[in-house]
């Protein structure tokens, strides 16, 4: 009954703002004091929930005629490729010149999440470091790099993201000029231009995890992970790398 005195009140100042009025502009009306406005014959003595009013217009089809923001796709696309400073280029000719990241998804036990991220040198795909945490945040974008600058000592010139949020924060943003470090983004939707950690999860996923027990403990995870990007720059070589693993092409041009 109380749904059927909204809607009558809904449709009476949809007919007095023209269709033009949104579910946040109806609320408001319906919980103010109506009594001095003639062209409504409704006053409510209860309070009416913002979440009320849209499910009562998503029902009954009710929708503000209003204008949508029109987007200049061009120009938005023109800044992506402005964004893109790697282009591509995966092969620098020396180490920590170009570090790329990314997150993936990983469970364990029954249906637990958690997100692994990767900084990876291009030269060699070598993993500087890797990180576990329990979501895909700036500080934890950010403890991925600390990790790997203590390797280094300090972080490649050039580092390419794709969009996710954690990567587009200002935080993120901050940390990399704090450290006289230019960002790179891809497009989005287009993992191609972040294409060699792509296949570094694909390889790390098929070929690793897929070829062990699935982990039922956090500690169980922690240590698969850690063991399997070992053996992807201690162990497995490839072709691109003259058969060296990716540890000994990265250690052999730091010498």
């Amino acid at each position: 009954i109380e749904d059927e005195m909204i809607l009558a009140a809904i449709q009476q100042i949809e007919e007095r703002h023209l269709d033009c009025a949104g579910y946040r502009k109806v609320t408001d009306i319906l919980n103010s004091d109506t009594s001095k406005i003639e062209e409504y014959n409704f006053n409510f003595d209860f309070p009416i929930n913002i979440k009320r009013v849209r499910r009562i217009m998503h029902e009954h089809g009710i929708k503000a005629d209003i204008r949508q923001p029109r987007r200049n796709r061009v120009k938005e696309q023109q800044q992506y490729l402005e964004d893109n400073l790697l282009h591509r280029q995966f092969n620098p000719n020396h180490p920590n010149k170009v570090w790329v990241t990314d997150t993936t998804e990983l469970t364990y036990g029954r249906g637990n999440k958690v997100r692994l991220h990767v900084v990876l040198d291009l030269y060699g795909n070598y993993a500087l470091s890797h990180y576990v945490s329990p979501t895909e945040t700036a500080k934890d974008a950010i403890k991925v790099f600390e990790l790997a600058k203590q390797r280094t000592g300090v972080l490649a010139p050039l580092i390419h993201t794709d969009r996710g949020s954690a990567y587009t924060s200002r935080e993120f943003s901050n940390y990399l000029c704090q450290n006289q470090c230019v960002h790179s983004m891809s497009a989005p939707g287009t993992p191609a231009d972040n294409a060699v950690i792509e296949r570094w999860w694909c390889d790390f996923k098929h070929m690793w995890m897929a070829h062990h027990p699935a982990p039922q403990t956090l500690d169980q995870l922690l240590k698969l992970v850690s063991a399997g990007v070992t053996y992807f720059n201690n162990v497995e070589i490839s072709g691109k790398r003259n058969n060296l693993t990716a540890v000994d092409y990265y250690n052999g041009e730091i010498a």
